[in-house]
């Protein structure tokens, strides 16, 4: 996925709208967003409608409508949508923890054959978990990717696990396997 650059002031609305939208749950008003990053509407508007091709923003129309982000919009800004997070299925010694909201999953070192590592970062506290405890992530909910290893150790200020990759897959589209 090629990342998009934002100039600031792109950047900064469409992060105003992501506030503004986590908080209310409904499309945001230009007003609103031109009131948060002190400019006007109509230049709040000019930017919506790059926003809208770069397909970062959708407008909704009628009375209560505005602009929302999707989800690509998320990916732009680097932040994780929690809402989403939530769906991530995780498993620690084999045992589904509800509501351990993984925030991230970072292959670190996918190009090392031998190496093959993986840092999950979670919402909450990583206390629990200890070294050769088995770690189950997935399947995430749009590659569906599934990871399987081996915590090997953790960095707690950033709520981190970092665990050793025994086992990884992500279903193909459309491809079946062969007969």
């Amino acid at each position: 996925m090629s990342s998009i650059e934002l100039t600031p002031s792109q950047k900064s609305i469409l992060q105003e709208l992501v506030n503004l939208y986590r908080e209310s749950e409904r499309a945001v008003k230009g007003e609103d967003i031109a009131q948060e990053v002190d400019r006007n509407p109509g230049t709040i508007r000019n930017q919506m409608q790059s926003l809208k091709a770069l397909q970062l923003v959708e407008g909704v129309p009628g009375p209560k409508g505005g602009y929302k982000p999707t989800a690509a919009a998320y990916d732009a800004l680097e932040i994780q949508d929690m809402e989403q997070a939530a769906d991530v299925p995780f498993a620690h010694n084999d045992e589904t923890i509800e509501g351990a909201n993984v925030q991230e999953i970072d292959l670190t070192s996918v190009h090392h054959p031998e190496l093959c590592r993986a840092e999950i970062r979670l919402q909450g506290s990583i206390s629990d978990f200890h070294e050769g405890d088995t770690i189950r992530v997935g399947p995430t909910p749009l590659s569906k990717l599934v990871i399987e290893g081996t915590l090997e150790g953790k960095d707690d200020t950033n709520n981190t696990l970092i665990i050793t990759i025994e086992y990884m897959r992500a279903p193909e589209e459309g491809h079946e396997p062969a007969k």
